[in-house]
């Protein structure tokens, strides 16, 4: 497994940090992209040896071009750069929000897939596997930008599977619920207490969790293709069905 390669979007932090660790540990070469280079830097100093760092912008097709022509090889590709702008209602919709999120989301995956095919072809055993979110298949109010961005990003994953089929490369889908990410805090333009209050009272997943799904995704034997793996935390049901316990419960990851 030590001459294989993954190359990782959105990986500065959250999941795509803790999947950058998590592959390297299992014996991928990593190549780490995101536009926060000194977070990609300190990350790739973290893992050593086996980690590359290049600073990238999914939405940005000459950004994805300079990134992809140093990768030499790739052999799996983790589409996990993303995220959500705003909480208004459609009728308030903020559309250069929906714009953003639509060609981080949707557009992100379609620049990096074009610009690896190749080379995931030429592995003869090539996987693309994207973070998704359980937003892509169960819609919830006041989120109308994000929820059709995670819905148009499954939808390209289902279509690329289909014009994929009978070519060496595996298709896959990790949709997860509420993860303790930067996610809110970047939803909400950098208010700390709505963010907070997002996970109170109740134990969201952890980067690791998610991490620890897309190696199991990525490490089956080349005959399996996991197609879709949905991942919440035991307190959700649904996005907004989450059960929360008193302010002066222990709900701390380390219940999980």
């Amino acid at each position: 497994m030590a001459d294989r390669v993954a190359v990782i979007t959105g990986a500065s932090s959250g999941i795509g940090a803790a999947t950058g660790q998590l592959l390297a540990e299992s014996g991928y070469e990593v190549v780490l992209g995101a536009r926060r280079v000194e977070r990609l830097e300190a990350l790739a100093a973290q893992i050593g040896p086996r980690a590359r760092c290049y600073e990238l912008d999914v939405s940005d097709p000459a950004s994805v071009e300079r990134f992809c022509l140093k990768v030499p090889a790739c052999q799996l590709l983790v589409n996990n750069a993303g995220g959500a702008l705003g909480d208004e209602p459609i009728s308030s919709a903020d559309l250069a929000s929906w714009r953003q999120m639509y060609d981080t989301n949707v557009l992100g995956i379609v620049h990096m897939t074009k610009q690896l095919l190749p080379k995931l072809l030429a592995s003869a055993d090539g996987h693309i596997v994207t973070i998704g979110s359980v937003a892509g298949f169960d819609p919830y109010p006041n989120s109308g930008g994000y929820v059709a961005a995670k819905h148009a990003a499954r939808a390209v994953m289902d279509v690329l599977r289909l014009e994929l089929l009978g070519q060496p490369i595996r298709v896959s889908e990790i949709d997860p619920g509420m993860v303790h990410t930067e996610f809110s805090l970047v939803r909400f333009a950098g208010d700390e207490e709505r963010a907070t209050a997002m996970y109170a009272g109740m134990t969201p997943l952890s980067p690791l969790d998610v991490a620890e799904c897309v190696a199991f995704v990525a490490n089956r034997p080349s005959h399996v293709d996991i197609d879709r793996l949905v991942v919440r935390p035991r307190d959700q049901a649904r996005p907004t069905l989450v059960h929360r316990r008193p302010a002066d419960a222990d709900v701390s990851l380390a219940d999980r």
